[in-house]
């Protein structure tokens, strides 16, 4: 019987693990899909490939935390109990992924144990408020930090970077040998290249960041309860992640790389370099990183910012079309050039405000966000408080 239980816990480990897989790809990688730098099946790959790396290097840490820091009593992981927390963590991020919305893994990994410990009465208050205060500060930090740079300096950012894609792929493969080799396709420019890189590898360190952190959500119940030993736990979850990046992160690659807001190259670098610090910085400090949250909302900040240049807070109030003076128009350089106002420098390449931030949309995501995780929560909580089989 106990043989058959561990089965069933693994078994429910690599759903939970498939679901991470399927939110968050699309954090990680949306926006170099959004800016068409890669395709949704190479995004996919690198994600198996760099989840696992992080999984197998520092993510053993955040399981042995997650499995004895938030829970006062770590008797309270039986290997029924364990399942059951799994279960409800796979069941929430299934709802949020069929939705296309993806979920933060971390949130309803915690919100799930909470629930548990809430009813077993092992809760470490303390712990809990510390992740919370956390995951309430940062996707602020993110969304505004990008909101500044997309108002203020996206302009001057994009003209620097001036990455924009080109026509044809980003590479020729040179099957002449005997394995094919990769070679910089004639109409690839330099900036362009450097650019797809750069936002590539962002979105590779994520990735790192999310197994370093995401694996605990699967099996740290199993482990937390010595029936799953850490190395097989890890490889388990990997492959399963892996799958879940093919299949069902499909649909968050497209809502965080275009349905939220419109990407050009350039935006998915910033989107991506400001999630990325946030969460590592995040997990530094051993917070679990609600990175799904951090990149959604610095994608936002972003759409928000860029939406609202062409238009100075006058026009926005009084809903004039009229072009008042502004702080920019006023504004000279040393040489005495007169700077264009808010938005014209850019004007061009700025679409429609209502394709750069999708209001529809992001109320959707944040609802989403915030029932996903609450899902886990409650019926974890109902289910071992009232449920006689579990005893608390």
């Amino acid at each position: 019987m106990s043989s058959l239980l561990l089965i069933a816990g693994v078994l429910v480990a690599m759903f939970v693990a498939y679901n991470i897989g399927g939110s968050t790809t699309g954090p990680a990688f949306g926006p170099a899909v959004g800016a068409d730098a890669i395709s949704k099946p190479v995004a996919a790959a690198l994600m198996g490939v760099f989840f696992f790396i992080g999984a197998w290097t520092l993510g053993r840490n955040v399981v042995t935390k997650l499995g004895t820091e938030l829970v006062v009593n770590t008797g309270v992981f039986t290997l029924e109990s364990s399942i059951a927390v799994l279960f409800f963590i796979g069941l929430a991020l299934l709802i949020g992924n069929l939705f296309g919305v993806p979920a933060s893994t971390s949130m309803t990994a915690v919100g799930a144990i909470a629930g548990l410990a809430l009813a077993a009465g092992v809760l470490d208050f303390a712990v809990m408020g510390q992740i919370v205060i956390w995951w309430v500060v940062s996707p602020i930090i993110g969304f505004w930090v990008s909101l500044i740079i997309g108002r203020y300096f996206y302009a001057r950012l994009n003209r620097l970077i001036a990455i924009e894609r080109s026509t044809g792929s980003l590479f020729d493969l040179d099957r002449s040998g005997v394995v094919p080799i990769p070679r910089v396709h004639k109409t690839t420019n330099r900036r362009e290249l450097v650019g797809t890189v750069t936002v590539v590898a962002i979105g590779c360190l994520m990735a790192f960041a999310s197994g370093t952190s995401n694996i605990a959500n699967a099996v740290a119940p199993l482990v937390g309860s010595g029936e799953l030993a850490m190395n097989p736990a890890i490889i388990f979850g990997g492959i399963a992640v892996a799958i879940g990046s093919f299949t069902i992160a499909r649909r968050t690659l497209e809502t965080m790389g275009s349905d939220l807001t419109e990407l050009p190259l350039t935006a998915a670098i910033v989107v991506a370099s400001v999630s990325s610090t946030l969460v590592v910085f995040l997990s530094a400090l051993g917070i679990p990183a609600s990175f799904v949250i951090i990149a959604t909302m610095s994608t936002i900040g972003l759409g928000w910012g860029r939406a609202t240049r062409p238009r100075t807070a006058p026009e926005i109030v009084t809903g004039n079309g009229g072009a008042p003076v502004t702080v920019d128009a006023l504004a000279a350089d040393k040489e005495g050039e007169t700077l264009p106002p808010i938005g014209a420098e850019d004007a061009e390449d700025i679409p429609d405000p209502g394709a750069l931030f999708n209001p529809v949309m992001t109320a959707r995501v944040i609802l989403m966000q915030n029932v996903v995780p609450a899902i886990a929560t409650v019926g974890a909580y109902l289910t071992f408080r009232f449920v006689p089989i579990f005893g608390f």
